[in-house]
């Protein structure tokens, strides 16, 4: 192994690698223990190594895993170091004769089938629910009362960014840049990957955040050097500015404690029925990196393409990111269950739907037997087939016995409800317009009179349900309108990332 590190810890450059090859030798290590501890020469001798050496080892790995001496992804991680380093073991020579490993078999070496299956949730999968997260933000002052501002304004940053903690930590003073077109960029080392002076789009907000923390800096240092000044300074030993922020978990960690139950809805089984309860969220499931799986679910919720997102998220390789897009589409067909249990047709007329056919038709519909209108979604089959594109009643959709609506599509309602009342107002003024012109573009009494009926019904419907079943259905139609696409014949243009920054308490 002294050879192996010797041969790769100059290849890397980041700061990480001496961990990681301390990580890599223990998992050698382990292999180590087995040859020791289960054959007759104690694991002395290389040329009597074999195949049923191996086996011995991912067995004893397998034991580990299941009395919980060890993770699953720890197993995994460590059964590819080891397959890894025999790899290397050979092409650095060192079981030729007269090397340290003269003699070593071909056979003892880890194949694919010894390899144990992916954790379901290696990297994936630890968001914290919206409503842990805007509990989190609207206690904010109870941490900076706590900690620091420089600890509040961190973890401000970890959750608008999803960067890595050390990345937030150590930002330089001058890490906000803009684009040529003005918008506000965030300049940040990846010091996992060691590539450094990485560019980051982010929101006006956050951009604020971090110029008054930028100007607090300045004030505490004023004669400093601000090329060396770090954006969040440590609090004590630091009087040049220069020495950033030390890892936040402990203060972080003491003030989700503190925190009254961050309450979460559940559907939960009673007897027969399924009823929405709140119950309390396991808070060790909060701590700093989790926020950066917050921002990637986030984005990949509002329908962010996995090559954007990969970028946004500075992974080298796309496999990482997919990962996100799984838990996406998990949380978006549950979303649609729920609001689709509330969908009406052009009579307002509640469309009810047994379980299992939804569960078996209402998905395959939505993916291909529908298109998104303004306020509703189309069956009509010419106007499915041309995406959109060949609507015969040309987007009187009110009046169409394909149209259907549902709880999710209760803003666009209002709202063009209120451009039907303003259009109407306008062409009854004195607008210069033919008779037969006016005639045709003047909003009809039926269609505003239906409309209002619709509405008048969603929010009913809304109004009967328990605060649980209200929350859980509000969630649902915050998830499901991220992801919407409305298409009106129109060319289609690439949208800007969205700034879905988490709101946050006036301080």
């Amino acid at each position: 192994m002294k050879v192996w590190v010797y041969d790769d810890l100059p290849r890397r450059r980041n700061k990480n690698a001496v961990q990681h090859a301390r990580a890599i030798t223990a998992a050698v290590g382990m292999l180590s223990e087995s040859l020791r501890v289960q054959r007759p020469d104690r694991g002395t001798v290389p040329a009597a190594w074999g195949r049923s050496d191996i086996v011995a080892f991912t067995n004893r790995m397998g034991y580990f895993t299941s009395t919980g001496q060890i993770s699953p992804a720890r197993r995994l991680a460590f059964t590819r170091f080891v397959r890894r380093v025999l790899l290397r073991f050979r092409t650095l020579g060192l079981t030729a004769p007269g090397q340290l490993l003269e003699g070593m078999p071909a056979d003892f070496a880890i194949s694919p089938e010894d390899m144990p299956d992916e954790p379901e949730d290696t990297e994936a999968g630890r968001d914290l629910p919206d409503e842990v997260l805007r509990q989190l933000c609207a206690h904010l002052d109870e941490l900076e009362a706590m900690s620091s501002v420089e600890v509040r304004v961190a973890t401000e940053l970890l959750i608008d960014t999803g960067r890595r903690p050390d990345e937030i930590n150590t930002l330089a003073l001058n890490c906000l840049e803009q684009d040529p077109d003005g918008s506000d960029v965030l300049v940040y080392d990846n010091h996992k990957a060691y590539r450094l002076g990485r560019r980051l789009p982010i929101g006006a907000e956050t951009a604020a955040t971090i110029r008054r923390q930028q100007q607090r800096v300045r004030e505490r240092f004023p004669t400093a050097d601000q090329t060396r000044l770090r954006l969040l300074p440590r609090p004590k030993t630091n009087p040049e500015g220069t020495k950033p922020l030390v890892d936040i978990s402990t203060h972080h960690r003491a003030w989700v404690n503190s925190l009254p139950d961050l309450l979460v809805p559940v559907v939960v089984a009673d007897g027969n029925t399924r009823i929405t309860r709140l119950v309390p969220f396991d808070k060790t499931r909060t701590f700093p990196y989790a926020y950066r799986h917050c921002y990637a679910q986030r984005h990949a919720d509002a329908g962010v393409p996995v090559d954007v997102l990969k970028e946004l998220m500075d992974h080298r390789l796309v496999h990482t990111t997919m990962g996100y897009y799984r838990v996406g589409e998990e949380r978006r067909r549950e979303a649609v269950d729920r609001v689709t249990a509330l969908q009406f047709d052009r009579h307002d007329n509640r469309v009810w739907r047994t379980a299992k056919s939804l569960l078996d038709s209402e998905h395959v519909r939505r993916a291909i037997g529908e298109v998104a209108v303004p306020y509703g979604v189309c069956r009509e089959p010419s106007n499915v087939a041309a995406g959109g594109h060949a609507c015969p009643l040309r987007f009187r959709c009110l009046g169409c016995e394909h149209f259907s609506t549902d709880v999710s599509y209760l803003p666009d309602l209002q709202a063009h409800l209120a451009d039907l009342l303003r259009s109407r107002e306008r062409l009854m003024s004195a607008f210069e317009a033919d008779d037969w012109a006016r005639t045709q573009a003047m909003p009809s009494q039926e269609e505003i009179r239906r409309v209002r009926r619709l509405i008048e019904r969603v929010q009913t419907d809304l109004e009967d349900l328990t605060p649980e079943d209200r929350a859980q259905i509000e969630q649902a139609v915050t998830l499901v309108r991220r992801s919407r696409t409305v298409t009106l014949g129109m060319p289609r243009v690439r949208q800007p990332v969205p700034d879905v920054r988490p709101t946050r308490m006036p301080k």
